[in-house]
């Protein structure tokens, strides 16, 4: 009888985690992003100010073949890297998270950003007030402004 119960229950008690998670916004175009951040004119062009090597990555959010891609260039360098997918809001910050099919990396990323993306990942955007994002990955996390040239 008491296992009767347990499965008449069973449905109920397994609803109850899908109901009480809200839907996850976010955004797979540029329109989206802005929309997502509350900003309009949120720039789409931003540029390291804390490296320590004088060759700040510059990193362009663009849309392409439908996609939304976050792209990292090592200035004097070349191709950081680049990812396709979906920023959703995360408590108080945005992540994209991509797969190992997702990122590609280019000839400026280091065995280290190659070990810890390689497999996928996410960026974890962080919005510091109007003109600051902190961008952040495993083991890694840079301070961005917007570029204006």
């Amino acid at each position: 009888m008491r296992r009767n119960h347990v499965l008449l229950c069973l449905p109920l008690l397994l609803s109850l985690p899908a109901a009480a998670q809200a839907p996850q916004a976010c955004a797979k175009t540029i329109v989206e992003l802005r929309r997502l951040l509350g900003d309009p004119a949120f720039p789409l062009k931003w540029e390291e100010t804390g490296m320590d090597d004088g060759k700040p990555l510059v990193v362009s959010m663009r849309e392409h073949d439908g996609a939304l891609f976050l792209e990292f260039v090592k200035t004097q360098e070349g191709l950081w890297a680049e990812s396709a997918g979906v920023v959703c809001a995360a408590g108080a910050d945005f992540e994209t998270r991509f797969t190992a099919e997702q990122i590609r990396l280019g000839p400026a990323a280091g065995w280290a950003l190659r070990y810890a993306l390689g497999g996928g990942g996410k960026f974890t955007l962080t919005q510091l007030g109007a003109d600051r994002l902190r961008i952040a990955a495993s083991g890694w996390s840079g301070t961005f402004s917007p570029r204006t040239k």
